[in-house]
């Protein structure tokens, strides 16, 4: 039986996750807090593993609730200390950036399903044994789902989205989400979470193993290419208030 397996929040986009046991949702139809912080540079562009692979290098841990960041035994408070962390990051890349905020959808790339990204376990395991160096929870690590699906086949995750403009509705415990679309990935899952080092030949070797093992269940026609993991997901506004849970079960909505 499918259950949710895994919670894991982004207070910082583009940064460690923390890891929960349960979460709630946001009126935007999001985790709360994910992503809510956002490194932007003098150029108002996001600073992110996409264009700077210094960030990957940068550690950090969370407070339980997500309003505080620890680095190197040294704890700060986003609001009270938001010109530090400011100065801090900015050496530690190099440039001068801000942290900014955003207390509506969170720093989303898919404003459209701005609920919490899905995987399956198996599947995340099915693409670490593609690429040897890797390891489940290095895989984990470079694709930065929200939600892990255990108890299921690899790629069980492509029953969670249909033709484009159509939604599939499922539950994770008492929670309503639709999902609606398969990923698109950028150049962060190529490389290594910790040095933002590429390995080489990732794309290239994705996209072949991808289209090799497209499950039957898996809609083509939202293949354009098949560098796509994880399903991108919204969440009715009735649902705003609502805890997801690890352990809780995953069903279809079958009305």
């Amino acid at each position: 039986m499918a259950f949710l397996a895994g919670i894991r929040i982004y207070p910082i986009k583009a940064l460690d996750p923390l890891e929960v046991r349960e979460w709630r949702i946001a009126p935007s139809g999001g985790l709360a807090l994910d992503r809510r912080w956002a490194l932007v540079g003098e150029d108002g562009s996001f600073v992110n593993g996409k264009n700077d692979p210094a960030v990957h290098r940068l550690r950090a841990s969370f407070d339980p609730d997500g309003t505080a960041v620890t680095w190197e035994g040294l704890r700060f408070e986003f609001d009270r200390d938001r010109a530090f962390l400011e100065e801090w990051f900015g050496g530690q890349l190099g440039r001068r950036v801000r942290l900014e905020r955003n207390d509506g959808p969170g720093f989303l790339d898919d404003l459209e399903a701005p609920g919490p990204t899905v995987v399956g376990t198996a599947t995340l395991e099915t693409v670490a044994s593609w690429f040897p160096p890797l390891t489940l929870e290095g895989t984990r690590r470079r694709f930065r789902a929200n939600l892990e699906i255990g108890g299921v086949e690899p790629f069980w995750d492509d029953r969670l989205y249909a033709k484009k403009g159509e939604a599939v509705r499922f539950r994770i415990g008492n929670v309503l989400v639709e999902g609606t679309n398969p990923c698109r990935r950028c150049a962060v899952p190529s490389r290594d979470p910790d040095t933002g080092a590429a390995l080489s030949g990732f794309q290239k070797t994705f996209f072949e193993r991808r289209r090799e093992t497209l499950p039957s269940w898996a809609e083509p026609t939202r293949f354009d290419t098949y560098y796509r993991l994880t399903v991108n997901t919204r969440i009715p506004p009735s649902e705003a208030g609502k805890v997801v849970r690890v352990g809780d079960p995953v069903r279809f909505q079958t009305q």
